[in-house]
């Protein structure tokens, strides 16, 4: 009787280890997941491409699933009328992480009125919440729906293809924000940690809701809580996002737009991946355009006192012709 209530004891331990969100489980364990290799990333970019899905002439991706019908849902989630900003301060000094800031200074300041000018040297860079647009990432010299980018993108000409003017009507869709800290009541994750198909599945029933086609996934992890709690840091070399194994279920779901406040993991598992794997392959193969170096948590407050992790979502980066990317700062609509 003992032994088999030792059993059943021992038992019921590994179902509840079992079903513990791979974020609350030790390091080790997350470290002996196997890796995502070269050959599967390879085999991956041709057995789930988007190109040619809207037509061999396609600019805009995975943003042909957001229609009327879904913007119509968006809007019908403003219940209270609040509008939050997802975007960080854009910054006007160089900091440990943000290596390249914008370049402001106010030209003219009278009693009748002043003027400033504002410049982004670069526009991708650690510091600037921005979005990517599909002339920014190319594999092997192909690009978003198979433009070769050696003629569709030049130093003097810019982005003839994939452009973010193409985006220039504006983005209005449903978003789910998946808040990986709230998952298991930390204020934020530790660099390095992998986000996997689990946990991202674990939140949703946790949170009550998932992404479906046409939504945008917003993936929070807590960079600006802990820069607040122990100040900034080299924000490549220190950092968390999806682990590589998420592709598939990124296709599976048909997201339209991803936004996270870093692009990768960091640091690096050895013999992983290079680096922005999920971030390249989002972009080029799947057609789907990045809200990269978001701040994510002024929303995570609105949802959790809502208790709403849905919300209506509003871009409208700014039309540069022949552009790669472009400043941006996301709205939030509850």
């Amino acid at each position: 009787m003992k032994r088999t209530l030792a059993a059943l004891a021992a038992l019921c331990v590994l179902i509840a280890v079992a079903s513990v969100p791979l974020l609350s489980q030790g390091a080790q364990q997350k470290a002996g997941r196997p890796l995502v290799t070269m050959e599967q990333y390879q085999r991956w970019q041709k057995e789930l491409s988007n190109w040619g899905r809207w037509g061999k002439d396609d600019e805009i991706g995975a943003l042909n699933l957001i229609t009327p019908a879904k913007r119509k849902q968006a809007a019908s989630l403003v219940k209270d009328g609040l509008s939050v900003s997802l975007a960080s301060d854009v910054p006007l000094e160089k900091l440990i992480d943000a290596p390249c800031p914008a370049q402001w200074s106010m030209i003219n300041a009278t009693a009748n009125g002043a003027s400033d000018q504002i410049a982004f040297p670069c526009i991708h860079g650690a510091g600037n919440t921005h979005l990517d647009s599909f002339g920014h990432i190319f594999f092997n010299g192909k690009m978003w729906n198979g433009y070769d980018a050696t003629t569709a993108v030049t130093k003097n000409g810019g982005a003839t293809k994939g452009s973010i003017h193409g985006f220039r009507n504006g983005i209005v869709t449903r978003a789910v924000l998946y808040d990986m800290p709230r998952l298991t009541g930390v204020p934020y994750l530790e660099p390095g940690t992998r986000i996997y198909v689990e946990d991202l599945e674990a939140w949703e029933k946790k949170a009550g809701v998932k992404v479906g086609p046409g939504d945008a996934l917003l993936l929070r992890w807590g960079r600006w809580a802990r820069r607040d709690a122990l100040g900034p840091w080299p924000i490549n070399g220190a950092a968390v996002g999806f682990d590589n194994s998420v592709i598939p279920w990124l296709k599976q779901r048909d997201v339209s737009i991803i936004g996270w406040e870093t692009p990768t993991y960091a640091p690096l598992p050895e013999g992983d991946l290079p680096r922005d794997a999920v971030h390249n392959f989002a972009l080029t193969i799947l057609g789907v355009p990045l809200i990269d170096r978001a701040n994510f948590d002024a929303v995570s407050e609105a949802a959790a006192a809502r208790r709403r992790w849905e919300f209506m979502l509003v871009l409208a980066p700014m039309r540069i012709p022949n552009g790669t990317g472009s400043p941006l700062n996301p709205i939030a609509v509850f």
